[in-house]
């Protein structure tokens, strides 16, 4: 047998993520980084929200029974938030902060000092106290964990100086192993973080950046109100964050929405901390399912549920929209991104970001840098290209599909100007004719041929571009003045009273050397179901759905947790699909770890087959019901190469002969095999009369994790063995 190659050490890692997490198989990349993280190495890990980076540093600190590592984050509310879901999954947890009494704080202080501890999260400033500096080095730590990781480059989108003062770290701990976390990271990002945390020969893993879960959309913003109502009308009852750029947009944005019979909770700096505090517990809580908020907001909330995150102006980068767009949709199921922009955005931004850049003592080329990243923003908002392609390829990596069936321009939702070279040739032609003197207003007013004094009095209404748009409504020659902007055909001057100019683009459009494309301004924001939303309820009972939030929400508060602590969006639906009678077919759901049976197991089996013989719907639908498939279930290219042996009717041992690779990596594959194709029978891998046996153990453990089964057994069937047949057993009744 070939010899155990590093990335196969550390078998009972799965064994321990099926236990607390429910989990029966990891995502791209969390595996290498629990790995990397096990063998006190160094790393890196850039995975996209929803991605699963959290658990790459939780489940390796389990296997580490005498040692506490230390996770650094940047808000009380998502350490909280991370403590109260890890002790609902069984792990010891525990964080330190000024909400924590002194009662509290001394209890945790001496959990930590008798190794009762797995992880600890405190916050940066927290780690800059040499008193507890002094303590951890009398604990003897050797693993830091440095969530939202990007904070701590000048380059990163959301820089925190308090992050910077973590360099010193490895100074204190020379033997330490640092790891750094992060959803939004470009390459430049990620060599700055390894130079600030001084990481030795990292492992870094960055994960493939595409949310194939989320349908983006971008829509020219005209009647933004109602836009706004028609999107919120379309997510009835569910979870959405609204987002603002500035704080009146907020409190105007909130009454409005509540003069209609929404119920917003507004969220910004303005606000009193009590304010901010109430809005984010009720929403994290459940009891309120709407924010309007500016940046200000999100950080700290944990809540995988988000349905829909709306933006009603254009953010200032790509790396912010990424990742507040990728709040949505954390559990996997569908969501929607809509970014309701206008070429005004562009200026709006220019202005704020050169009033920052007077203001405060900046590196000089701040301002260039931040207005490369609004151009970057203003080309995705107007681009004519897949929204998925576009933010996939912006952090450097490839796209191949050709249609992503989650994107208003995939879905053939956006329509083009059919005269777009004609309506900014027109434009241009105006702006020509008034001597390149006056502002945007004025020349639409022109345009659209009105006759207002002020137009007269210039003379305007006799040049020959006066009503060359009277077609057309102010708000759509706005808009695409804008877009032309945008677009550095057309430029607007930074004084208190912007100007329009020419510039050498304008003349190659007028020449007829340069097309433009234009968009149309949207009547109104349509809105096809993607085949993401319509496989992730295929099965579902969404009334039997409904009632296990209502008990979950119930739960948590009783608990004083966030509701998704006890179990996601994802698990309910899988519990609605499957429908499980007993305790035995209920721990092979999917998040349904030992912990959570122990605890909840009897409550979900009081609901569902009361329900479903009142119903008189079928239960235990393990094999017939469909299962949800996102972008990480879909085989990597190693896994298919494996699967193609499987598929020939190859054996454990031949597969490690041909492959090279260790008994361990062979059966991983061999069980996401099973899982996906289900085959009739596992036969050829794991003798009928072992299968018996081990089903036997299981039934009588009345779950289905390996430790128990392997000494029901006496220790004479293999973990690989009894791990191949549970995932056999997984996908029958």
């Amino acid at each position: 047998m070939p010899a155990l190659p590093e990335s196969d050490r550390f078998p009972e890692l799965l064994d321990v993520v099926d236990r607390h997490w429910g989990f029966k198989r990891l995502r791209p990349l969390q595996e290498q980084a629990m790995r990397a993280a096990l063998a006190r190495r160094d790393s890196l890990v850039v995975l996209p929200t929803g991605g699963g980076k959290s658990l790459c540093f939780q489940a390796p600190a389990l296997l580490r029974p005498n040692e506490t590592t230390i996770v650094v984050s940047p808000l009380m509310a998502l350490m909280k938030d991370q403590v109260d879901s890890l002790r609902a999954a069984d792990v010891p947890a525990r964080h330190i902060d000024s909400s924590l009494t002194d009662a509290q704080r001394v209890q945790t202080f001496n959990e930590l000092r008798a190794n009762a501890i797995r992880l600890l999260f405190v916050s940066p400033e927290r780690l800059a106290m040499p008193n507890f500096l002094q303590f951890l080095q009398q604990l003897g730590v050797r693993t830091f964990a440095i969530d939202e990781a990007h904070c701590i480059s000048h380059w990163g989108h959301d820089f925190r100086p308090e992050y910077r003062q973590m360099s010193s770290l490895r100074a204190s701990f020379p033997q330490a192993t640092f790891h750094g976390y992060t959803a939004t990271a470009t390459e430049r990002v990620r060599a700055d973080i390894v130079a600030q945390l001084g990481l030795r020969d990292p492992e870094i893993l960055v994960g493939n950046f595409d949310r194939p879960n989320l349908c983006y959309r971008v829509l020219p913003r005209s009647r933004m109100l109602d836009q706004v109502a028609e999107i919120l009308k379309r997510h009835p009852g569910e979870a959405g964050i609204i987002y603002c750029i500035r704080r009146k947009d907020v409190d105007e944005l909130t009454a409005d929405l509540r003069a209609l019979g929404f119920a917003p909770q507004p969220y910004h700096a303005g606000l009193t901390g009590e304010e901010r505090r109430s809005a984010q517990e009720s929403f994290r809580a459940e009891k309120c399912d709407l924010i309007v908020a500016t940046v200000a907001f999100g950080m700290g909330i944990d809540r995988s549920n988000v349905r829909f995150v709306l933006h009603t102006g254009m953010p200032k980068t790509i790396e912010h929209y990424q990742q507040e767009a990728g709040r949505a949709g954390r559990d996997g199921l569908e969501a929607e991104c809509v970014l309701l922009h206008s070429g005004a955005d562009f200026i709006t931004w220019k202005k704020i970001l050169q009033k920052s850049a007077e203001e405060n003592n900046v590196d000089a080329d701040f301002l260039p840098n931040a207005l490369g990243h609004l151009e970057e923003m203003s080309n995705y908002c107007r681009g004519v290209s897949c929204r998925h392609k576009v933010l996939v390829e912006h952090f450097g990596q490839g796209f191949e599909s050709a249609n992503c069936q989650a994107c208003d321009l995939c879905l053939g939702e956006v329509d083009l100007e059919p005269q777009s070279q004609v309506i900014a040739r027109k434009i241009l032609s105006c702006v020509a004719r008034v001597k390149e003197s006056f502002g945007v207003g004025h020349v639409v007013s022109i345009l659209r041929g009105e006759e207002l004094e002020r137009i007269a009095k210039y003379g305007h209404d006799k040049l020959t571009t006066f009503g060359l748009l009277k077609e057309n409504t102010a708000v759509q020659v706005r808009d695409w003045t804008y877009q032309l902007i945008s677009m550095g055909v057309l430029t607007q001057t930074e004084d208190e009273y912007p100007i329009l100019k020419l510039n050498p683009t304008s003349w190659e459009v007028m020449r007829n050397e340069r097309q433009v494309q234009i968009r149309q301004t949207a009547k109104h924001s349509r809105s096809r179901k993607t085949r993401t939303e319509e496989d992730a309820w295929a099965g579902v009972d969404r009334d039997l759905c409904e009632n296990m939030r209502r008990w979950r929400r119930e739960t948590a508060e009783a608990k004083g947790w966030p509701p998704f602590a006890i179990f996601s969006d994802d698990t309910l639906r899988e519990l609605a699909r499957v429908r499980p009678s007993n305790l035995v077919n209920l721990r092979t759901v999917y998040g349904i770890g030992e912990a959570k049976l122990n605890a909840f197991g009897n409550d979900l089996i009081g609901i569902i087959v009361p329900y479903c013989q009142e119903k008189g719907i079928a239960m235990d639908q393990l094999e017939s019901a469909p299962r949800r498939v996102t972008s990480s279930d879909r085989p990597s290219a190693s896994a298919e190469a494996y699967f193609a042996h499987f598929r020939r009717g190859l054996t454990v041992e031949e597969v490690v002969q041909t492959s090279h690779r260790a008994v361990s990596t062979v059966v991983k594959y061999l069980c996401e095999f099973i899982e996906r194709e289900r085959p009739a029978n596992i036969d050829i891998w794991v003798p009928p009369d072992l299968q018996v046996l081990i089903a036997t153990a299981a039934d009588k453990h009345s779950a289905a994790f390996l430790k128990p089964i392997f000494d029901e057994l006496g220790g004479q069937v293999s973990f690989e063995m009894i791990r191949v047949a549970l995932a056999h057993r997984g996908n029958r009744p």
